[in-house]
């Protein structure tokens, strides 16, 4: 028997690296001299970075960048051994980054993102895929792009720093500084938000009130890109107000599309990509996957869906482990997982399952495999 084992990590309990040994153990004790293979996992949110370098190898690399206030903070990207570049913008420009006191998207900038862009560049990096979940910003991707070389003007000529409070000042685009490389360069967004841009489903209205702003910040913001969107169709011919995606990361999403002619795409499906999962299920036998919670938001690029649905193809039955099921969680079973165990195993306060996570997934795990070998005897 041969197992794979690709899980999301349970958030605050137990990491995908921890999850996999004790997978091992398990399968190992139901079926002696089994091969297992654990691969770390990430859906293009927090732990993207980590995951895939730790699939497919590479280096992590550290760099002094400016954080959402423009205060000096030390973010980190990394470079597979293929050259491709994997950078996660909360690291330079993510809520965390910003006390609560302090939140205030007219004054945030994803500067330091795209200091990490522009250093990958320098590295000789053509292909950069970027997660932009986590942002504490609603610039539009001024910030990003100030730092790759393109001029936001005000009605003086005057450059901008490229925060919030700036969308509404720019009245040209200056695009003769953009870093050459660009044009060379493949970019990929990781994102799974559909928001568009503008409206009161766009970026400022839905996401806005998280980052610290209140309703008058809110209409100045609006304004603010309705404004800059204008200019930027001026300036390229294109219109993003109403794509897909643009409104991600406070408009970070429409920047990447208009001016590095990024691609959106799922989160997930670009980490099982970086990692080449299709070539790693050569003569697996069954997967096993997991996350926190499944419910039905699962079915919408989570990690479970991604592993369900390349399985699925490939003809490979999966298991899921988690650590509890919602409503909609069945949802799964028509995208490739084949059964859900969860590790609470009696009625528990949510405390005692949290601190006795260890311990309860790894019963799950021995359940799990109990009933495969009990599966493999039936006629």
């Amino acid at each position: 028997m041969k197992f794979l084992f690709a899980s999301d990590s349970f958030k605050g309990t137990l990491s995908s690296n921890t999850i996999n040994r004790l997978l091992a153990e398990a399968a190992s004790e139901i079926f002696p001299g089994c091969e297992c293979q654990g691969l770390s996992m990430a859906d293009g949110g927090e732990g993207t970075v980590e995951a895939v370098l730790g699939a497919a190898g590479g280096e992590r690399l550290e760099k002094k960048v400016k954080g959402p206030l423009l205060e000096p903070v030390r973010a980190s990207y990394g470079i597979l051994k293929s050259g491709e570049a994997v950078i996660e913008m909360a690291e330079a420009s993510g809520l965390p980054l910003v006390p609560n006191q302090k939140r205030n998207p007219l004054l945030t900038t994803t500067y330091g993102t795209g200091e990490l862009i522009l250093d990958a560049l320098w590295r000789g990096c053509r292909k950069i895929s970027v997660a932009i979940g986590g942002s504490a910003t609603n610039d539009c991707g001024m910030g990003a792009m100030t730092a790759l070389g393109i001029r936001f003007l005000d009605k003086t000529g005057k450059s901008l720093p490229g925060r919030g409070e700036d969308m509404g000042k720019v009245r040209d685009i200056d695009l003769s500084g953009l870093h050459s490389a660009v044009a060379e360069t493949s970019f990929t967004v990781m994102c799974d938000v559909k928001n568009p841009l503008l409206g009161p489903d766009g970026a400022t209205y839905t996401f806005g009130r998280q980052k610290g702003a209140d309703e008058a910040m809110q209409a100045e913001l609006e304004e603010g890109m309705e404004n800059l969107c204008q200019v930027m169709k001026k300036t390229t011919g294109m219109d993003v107000s109403d794509t897909p995606g643009a409104g991600a990361a406070g408009g970070l999403g429409a920047a990447l599309m208009v001016f590095l002619s990024a691609r959106m795409k799922s989160g997930i499906d670009t980490v099982l990509d970086l990692i080449g999962f299709e070539e790693r299920l050569k003569d697996v036998s069954l997967v096993v996957t997991g996350e926190g919670n499944m419910d039905w938001q699962s079915a919408f690029g989570k990690v479970p869906y991604g592993i369900g649905m390349r399985c699925k193809k490939a003809g490979i039955p999966v298991a899921a482990i988690v650590g509890g099921m919602g409503t909609g969680a069945e949802n799964l079973y028509q995208y490739g997982i084949d059964s859900v165990m969860t590790t609470v195993n009696r009625p528990m306060a949510l405390e005692e399952a949290l601190s006795n996570a260890e311990t309860l997934y790894k019963s799950a795990a021995e359940r799990t495999f109990r009933l495969i070998r009990a599966g493999t005897g039936l006629r």
